[in-house]
């Protein structure tokens, strides 16, 4: 899971959807981590509203952004981005900037058949209710996401 500097968007992803693999009893067989396409962040714990939505909706909030390589691009099956900015960014890293392999890096929302728009917007600079958003908008995602990378898995 991408988004800017994975420490709101991508922090949230990564234990939404490591509880959703682990509840459809993939969390052997599937790892989950976040990373950010910038460096702001690298080394601090999630976004304090992002640990408190967290919290109250039963996730881990153990968290330490980072950034995401290319060389780490490259090995990783699929890479979920929270908008299309990053989207271009994580195609750029791979080499791939016209989006040859379309498996392989996505919209997050891509996956949710009932999703109104396919980015996750950024809350940073908002209230509470925008990182709730995010934790809404994630969660809704992830069973559509669990089928296809179990698809994915038993293909």
């Amino acid at each position: 899971m991408v988004c800017s500097g994975n420490i709101c968007r991508s922090p949230i992803g990564e234990k939404v959807l490591q509880a959703a693999f682990a509840d459809a009893g993939l969390g052997s067989r599937v790892e989950v981590s976040s990373a950010g396409t910038g460096n702001w962040h690298v080394g601090q714990g999630a976004n304090d509203t992002a640990v408190a939505v967290l919290t109250a909706a039963g996730y881990p909030t153990e968290h330490t952004a980072r950034q995401i390589a290319a060389g780490e691009l490259e090995e990783l099956d699929l890479v979920l981005a929270a908008d299309r900015g990053h989207v271009e960014e994580l195609r750029r890293l791979l080499g791939d900037p016209d989006g040859h392999d379309q498996n392989k890096v996505v919209l997050l929302r891509s996956f949710d058949p009932d999703a109104a728009d396919d980015e996750i917007p950024d809350p940073y600079y908002g209230p509470r209710a925008g990182f709730e958003d995010v934790l809404a908008m994630t969660r809704s995602a992830a069973p559509h996401i669990v089928a296809a990378v179990r698809e994915r898995l038993d293909g």
